[in-house]
């Protein structure tokens, strides 16, 4: 017997709000993978997006940084206010992006290119940094992430963990002030995946703003300030890491979480 699921009220940040999604849907045909989810979150929150597969978590992140525009809503992020009413004008788009760092599952580096200039090459197009000034800041990010030996290096001689590290670093070179992780330890062994979870702890230690979708437990609730549930589209509960993940209200988290913890 299917629980019936509820929507949610977002949990108000506790300090202003830095992100903001208002009723957003997602329909891939008739399809909806998103349905009527509101959510917002201050700067310097992390937030774990937690839920079975197929429940819209990867497809709200693509919503958020407009790989895939939302169907119906409102998305608003610092001063940028994008309606899905309204087609997104270029330079909205760019500043969206410049704002939005994203690690996926795969690491989506370029093969025929150095670790180095992996993360150099966007700051040249984007940024405008100059060769030098780029690298030098690659140089850096690598440093952070214990890769600085690697820059030379093509990414099929790194391991599956270094490689998501250097996804990172990319991502952290043109400076967002949000940062969206997509299950970024799911294709990783769990030794390798440890690497890129004390990347990201790190991170946050540091005030990065950061919603996180995954299926590291232990990670959503020692790292997280916040924890969502969603499932079949919606988001079900929000609220304390802690006590989303130890005193669930909803009984479909319950039976999530149990599941999840006796494999």
């Amino acid at each position: 017997m299917s629980i019936p699921l509820r929507q949610v009220p977002p949990v108000p940040a506790v300090k202003p709000a830095f992100l903001r999604l208002e009723s957003l849907y997602k329909q891939f045909g008739k399809y909806e993978v998103l349905h009527d989810v509101n959510f917002e979150m201050s700067k310097g929150e992390v937030v774990a997006i937690i839920g079975p597969s197929g429940s819209g978590k990867s497809t709200l992140l693509r919503c958020i940084n407009q790989l895939e525009p939302p169907t119906r809503g409102r998305i608003r992020l610092d001063e940028l206010d994008i309606d899905a009413a309204t087609p997104m004008a270029r330079a909205d788009l760019l500043k969206l992006r410049r704002r939005i760092g994203m690690v996926f599952q795969s690491f989506n580096l370029f093969p025929h290119l150095t670790v180095l200039r992996n993360v150099s090459l966007a700051q040249v197009r984007t940024l405008g940094r100059s060769e030098r000034e780029a690298d030098a800041r690659s140089m850096q990010l690598l440093e952070r992430v214990g890769l600085a030996d690697k820059a030379g290096h093509y990414p099929a001689r790194c391991s599956g963990g270094q490689q998501q590290r250097i996804a990172i670093a990319r991502a952290l070179a043109l400076e967002p002030q949000l940062m969206l992780f997509d299950e970024p330890t799911s294709a990783l062994d769990p030794e390798l995946g440890l690497e890129v979870l004390a990347v990201m702890k790190e991170l946050a230690g540091e005030g990065m703003s950061m919603i996180v979708v995954t299926h590291e437990m232990h990670f959503a609730e020692t790292v997280s300030d916040r924890v969502v549930v969603m499932a079949e589209g919606r988001i079900i509960e929000q609220g304390p890491s802690a006590q989303v993940m130890r005193q669930p209200r909803h009984e479909r988290v319950s039976k999530f979480l149990q599941a999840v913890r006796n494999r």
